[in-house]
């Protein structure tokens, strides 16, 4: 399994990363979350003018949107990313309109004790991922009901009272490989916000002094880093490997390769964005800190398409 960058893959991801740096700085988190974490459909519609959405349709392959998407999860940009992305690549006689950024869609999947939906308010479509459909509705037919305090305030939520109803458009194998990939790019995400925790922890740590030296220097901080780089390193290799996979140019068993991906991600996300806010001290809980936005974006990307412990349940009952 050869899963290298080529230099058009580096330009690629080094675009992207220039074009969310530009559009994006994380300096305007604190608006957007100001606003309530409203989308702004210009900034979307630039996503789309860079092909953010139609990659596929443009011949990019599963591991080019992978690159992508890692640099989406470090800029931390917030929407339903992955649901549009999806959809206009599987869905594109149902959802016009998704690859050129005119319609934002939103997905939920239906689980227990409670069925959760994010950025409902600015859904154009809605599709609800059954345990094998997915179905299209109109987001204000659902009947929900708001959470007014969202562990993200960059990710609004409402929770949905019921889940009835809508047009069936894909089933059997459609679903199954909408399940493999939205994992494999949401793993991506969550790599993408691990090594910006990293950057932002190590950044912190040779600036801030005690006791006459950086604290970057104290051997106790440089292992908190080096754990935070070696899981982030891990889940990279992982989601690039059944990205590899996904394509068909690897030989390890599809469930397998994604579940290892999103499994290790997860926790990688998770961990370093706990471990960057412990880097910070009493700072990274604050809201003028991005530490803390990271380790909540990693919790929100953990519920989609299964969380590291549904991933490692998967992952053992397959050996």
């Amino acid at each position: 399994m050869d899963f290298w960058r080529t230099e058009d893959q580096e330009a690629l991801q080094d675009g992207i990363r220039s074009f969310c740096e530009g559009r994006f700085p994380i300096e305007s988190l604190q608006l957007i979350e100001s606003s309530g974490g409203r989308l702004d459909r210009t900034a979307w519609k630039d996503l789309a003018g860079m092909g953010v959405f139609s990659l596929r349709h443009d011949g990019f392959s599963i591991t080019d949107s992978v690159l992508v998407f890692e640099e989406l999860g470090r800029a931390l940009i917030p929407g339903p990313l992955t649901a549009t992305y999806l959809a206009a690549t599987h869905l594109t006689s149902a959802l016009s309109g998704a690859d050129t950024g005119e319609m934002i869609v939103g997905l939920c999947e239906i689980a227990e004790p409670v069925t959760m939906i994010e950025h409902l308010v600015d859904l154009d479509r809605l599709l609800i991922l059954g345990p094998n459909t997915i179905s299209l509705v109109d987001p204000k037919s659902v009947p929900t009901q708001v959470v007014s305090r969202p562990l993200d305030p960059l990710t609004p939520v409402h929770v949905a009272l019921a889940t009835n109803g809508g047009e069936i458009i894909a089933s059997g194998d459609l679903v199954r490989k909408w399940r493999r990939e939205g994992a494999v790019i949401t793993a991506a995400m969550q790599v993408g916000a691990s090594f910006a925790a990293i950057d932002l922890a190590v950044e912190y740590a040779k600036g801030r002094e005690q006791f006459g030296r950086p604290i970057g220097a104290f051997q106790a901080v440089k292992h908190m880093a080096a754990d935070m780089l070696v899981k982030a390193e891990v889940a990279r290799a992982a989601t690039y490997a059944a990205a590899v996979n996904l394509d068909g140019n690897g030989d390890d068993n599809l469930d397998r390769s994604v579940s290892i991906a999103k499994m290790l991600a997860g926790d990688a996300a998770l961990f370093c964005g706990k471990t960057g806010i412990q880097i910070h001290g009493g700072m990274g809980f604050t809201w003028e800190v991005n530490a803390q936005r990271y380790w909540k974006r990693a919790v929100v990307l953990d519920t989609h398409y299964g969380n590291s412990e549904m991933h490692a349940d998967a992952l053992a009952d397959s050996m």
